[in-house]
Parts: C-alpha cells; sequence; structure tokens
C-alpha cells in the first residue's frame, strides 16, 4: 500500500479548477492535483482551522456528497474532500485500474503527497472500504475512522442491492442504458435518490434540480459506465478475497478509534451488518440511524456530525497516537 516514491516529486502540479470545472459551495476551495498517471479534484473547506480530515465518497458519488458535513466540522478540522478517479471531476486513472486497492493507492498518493496525515480518515460505502483499506495498512496515516455504511462484504447480500452489483458483470451497463435512455432526468434522479435515500421524499426542490443535473452531466461522460462498472466489479472481486485480503481480515487490524455509521432504512448495506462491524473493528462505536438509508452524512448531517465530535473529543481526552507498530 506504501509508495515508493517521494511525495514531493510525485505532485507534479496543483492548480485551482477552471471556472468551467467543479462547483465550489460557499466556504469551499476545489482545485486539481496532478500526480504521475493520476489527476484528482480536491474540495476543501478551512474554518478555525483544525486537524486535516479526509473524505472519500462511495460507488457514483463525489466530494459534494461531504459538503454538508465538512460544512459542520470545519470548526475542527481541514477537511478535504477527493473526487475518486473517473468520478465527480476527477478524469479515469491512467492505468484502468477501478478496484478497491486501487481506489485505496489513489487516496493515499494524495495523502501523502499533500503531507497532512495522519488525519481524520472518512468513508462511505465503496470509500468506507477504501479507507479500511487504507486504516489497516498504514496506521501511522490515519487518526481516527469514521465510516458510513462501508461497502463491506456481505453474504448474502440484500436483494434490493443486488441490480447495483449486477453492474459488475459484463454486458450489464449496456442492457441498463438501452432500458433507461428514453427516461428524463427527473425519473432518472428520483430512482438514484429512492435507492441511496432512506426518505427521498424528503430532498427539497432545489437539491432534487441539482442531483438531476450534476447525474446528466455525468451520464454524458465517455467514461461514466466505465468507470462506475469496473469500480462496482472491484467491489465485488474484493468480497471475494480470502486470507490476509479478506476486508473484514483488514478490519480487525484497524488501530484508529472508529465510529461506525449504519442506516435501517439502507438498501444498499444492510443493517445487520452493524453488528459484524462492531466486533470487527477493535475500538469502535456505532450510531444508528432510524430513518437514514445510504448517505447518512448527506440525510442527518447533524447527527452524524455530533457523533464526529464526541469520536474527536475522546480522541484528544485519551490521546493516543500509533505507529506501524501499533499504539504509542
Amino acid at each position: 500500500m506504501s509508495s515508493t516514491e517521494s511525495p514531493e516529486a510525485a505532485v507534479l502540479a496543483t492548480v485551482p479548477v477552471p471556472p468551467s470545472g467543479a462547483r465550489a459551495g460557499d466556504g469551499e476551495a476545489v482545485r486539481e492535483v496532478t500526480l504521475a498517471g493520476l489527476t484528482l479534484t480536491v474540495r476543501s473547506r478551512t474554518g478555525t482551522g483544525g486537524e486535516p480530515a479526509v473524505f472519500v465518497h462511495g460507488l457514483g458519488g463525489s466530494s459534494t456528497n461531504w459538503s454538508a458535513l465538512m460544512r459542520r466540522l470545519d470548526d475542527r478540522l481541514d477537511c478535504e474532500a477527493l473526487d475518486l478517479p473517473g468520478f465527480g471531476y476527477s478524469p479515469p486513472p491512467d492505468d484502468g485500474d477501478y478496484s478497491v486497492a486501487g481506489h485505496a493507492r489513489a487516496v493515499l498518493r494524495l495523502m501523502e503527497a499533500d503531507g497532512r496525515g495522519p488525519v481524520h480518515l472518512f468513508g462511505n460505502s465503496l470509500g468506507g472500504a477504501v479507507a479500511t483499506k487504507i486504516a489497516a495498512a498504514r496506521p501511522d496515516l490515519v487518526r481516527t475512522l469514521t465510516l458510513i455504511s462501508p461497502a463491506l462484504p456481505e453474504v448474502p447480500p440484500q436483494r434490493s442491492a443486488l441490480p447495483t452489483g449486477l453492474l459488475g458483470l459484463p454486458g450489464v451497463p449496456a442492457l441498463v442504458t438501452r432500458a433507461t435512455r428514453d427516461w428524463p432526468p427527473e425519473r432518472r434522479t428520483r430512482e438514484l435518490l429512492a435507492l441511496c435515500y432512506g426518505q427521498p421524499d424528503e430532498v427539497g426542490e432545489e437539491a432534487f434540480a441539482e442531483h438531476a443535473g450534476e447525474y446528466e452531466r455525468r451520464v454524458a461522460l465517455p467514461y461514466f459506465w466505465d468507470a462506475l462498472s469496473r469500480s462496482a466489479r472491484g467491489v465485488l472481486d474484493a468480497y471475494t478475497l480470502g486470507g490476509q485480503q479478506s476486508l473484514w481480515r483488514q478490519a480487525e487490524r484497524v488501530l484508529a478509534p472508529t465510529l461506525l455509521v449504519y442506516g435501517r432504512l439502507d438498501r444498499l448495506v444492510s443493517f445487520r451488518m452493524a453488528a459484524r462491524a462492531s466486533r470487527a473493528f477493535r475500538d469502535s462505536r456505532l450510531l444508528a440511524l432510524t430513518d437514514s438509508g445510504h448517505v447518512a452524512m448527506m440525510e442527518h448531517p447533524d447527527l452524524v456530525a455530533r457523533a464526529v465530535r464526541e469520536l474527536l473529543d475522546d480522541t484528544a481526552h485519551h490521546g493516543t497516537a500509533y505507529t506501524d507498530g501499533g499504539p504509542k
């Protein structure tokens, strides 16, 4: 997992995103970071300063998925959320690697290039699997870990998650494209929100319009389905790994204090996995949200932020630091 190249040598350029690119929300800045064979769009939010934090979105998501939560934590954390390769405004990686390990290497390279570690690491869904791999492999770079509906192996998966998993099979994205090509943007967006939100009817008109516009922009990209399907395949492949490469075995090796957030209305990651995750992560706490679905940081950012603050307070109180060899 660790990189052998110098972080200083790895960074070729870091420039603001042009006006035609990703838009920065109020209080945010957006920049483009170019590494060898990789370009990442990074959204940052710095309020009164604080310890560094990195946020990793899920399958089909983007850095904007974290804007609401970052806004509620910027008095405590120096926040950076990235668009994974092939998602948001980040172009595909040169090597075409969309595996969970490939995404983890991309995040790790950004962290090493920035030199901001150890960080408070956040991950949702696919990003949760990515963050777990990083925390297990590089405890020196992770101060705390917050996982929201992490995509850890679930056998058998709940039935409502099967269509998303099937996107990883050859030929399925083409079938989906043909079946939905006549759908208006509003219908596409409603279907997406119904899958991700516990209570999609509560999404306001303005937010719905923003979701619809962004979805249409991204589905028109020539690499959209390739990035989505190959990343989904990467999750499926990660589910089949055994031994030390198993995501559950790696969860057991995580040393950082961990906050687990699960929604009872999640249609993609079953709430029943919360119990197993609580046992796997050695220093964990659980936030169970009755009315939340798959993206609790977007649905209930106040509740998630409160739990994160408690984690930060407890971690600061105990003063635990970690090295490659464990706690010190």
